[in-house]
């Protein structure tokens, strides 16, 4: 996409119909309240039909309204502050500042999120993993840090879990599962070679495979069997995973808890035990 969303709108602003222009005008003077509006809220507040929402978001491009907040919020998450590419070498900020940047693109990052996530995937995802046999999770580079936390909740759960940043250790596990069994794939892009091939194995075994990954241009979203989609907050270049690795744990932490609101109350004695352990073993 050459041109941003908000600068495709203004340039075609003349263009609109009355209508369209009526929209038009509160998305350019609203830009940041939108991604948290439905299209009975948009209507309403450019005093417009839900349906002629709906048409204007085909009007310029997009092909429904949930995509166009999606974009919309990706592109205000990295208008000003998008500080994990190699423009944050032109600014030199003083660590307070910097903090406020991290803050805020962490932040956006986690509300675009709610929009890139599908409730229905979400659902299909918490039923497979409780009742899971076995659950294994994989992910490389940056990516590991979120197959690293979920490996360490839900083994607070009694589940069997694994997790080994080994790539050739996994293809010697990974051939073991069998259609009880779950596969969770995490990836930013969804194009990492080693994350796929597993993927597929578990697959060809019959297992789920669940894939946290970006919604757009990502093999591993259109191969997976269940797909929790982050947004595209980050550059594949980039300084350092940040933003996109918020957005992957922020699925995972949402993962743990439903499965721990489901099956906590049979697990209470083993974290107090834990827990136990914790203190005394502090002293």
């Amino acid at each position: 996409m050459a041109s941003t969303l908000l600068t495709r709108i203004y340039n075609q602003f003349n263009q609109f119909s009355k209508t369209e222009k009526r929209i038009s005008t509160y998305i350019l003077n609203h830009a940041e309240l939108i991604p948290n509006m439905t299209t009975k809220e948009l209507a309403l507040k450019a005093d417009v039909s839900e349906a002629s929402v709906i048409r204007f978001a085909k009007t310029i491009g997009i092909g429904s309204f949930k995509t166009f907040k999606i974009a919309l919020a990706q592109e205000l998450a990295v208008k000003e502050e998008y500080i994990t590419d190699f423009t944050i070498l032109q600014k030199k900020d003083s660590p307070h500042e910097m903090f406020q940047k991290v803050v805020h693109v962490n932040k956006n990052a986690i509300e675009t999120t709610k929009e890139s996530l599908n409730k229905k995937d979400l659902e299909e995802a918490v039923h497979a993993l409780k009742n899971a046999r076995k659950i294994v999770f994989y992910g490389i580079g940056g990516s590991s840090i979120a197959a690293i936390d979920a490996l360490y909740k839900f083994t607070k759960l009694g589940f069997q879990v694994e997790f080994n940043s080994d790539f050739h250790y996994m293809l010697s596990r990974v051939p073991h599962l069998n259609k009880k069994d779950v596969f969770v794939a995490i990836s930013m892009s969804g194009k990492t070679k080693e994350v796929l091939d597993l993927s597929r194995i578990a697959q060809k075994k019959g297992a789920k495979v669940i894939a946290i990954t970006n919604i757009n241009k990502s093999p591993l979203y259109k191969e997976a069997d269940i797909r929790l989609a982050t947004p595209n907050v980050e550059e594949d270049f980039r300084i350092g995973s940040i933003t996109s690795r918020m957005t992957q744990l922020t699925i995972v932490d949402t993962l743990y808890i439903c499965i721990f609101n489901m099956v906590g109350e049979h697990v209470l004695e083993e974290f107090q035990e834990a827990r136990d352990y914790v203190v005394k073993l502090r002293r």
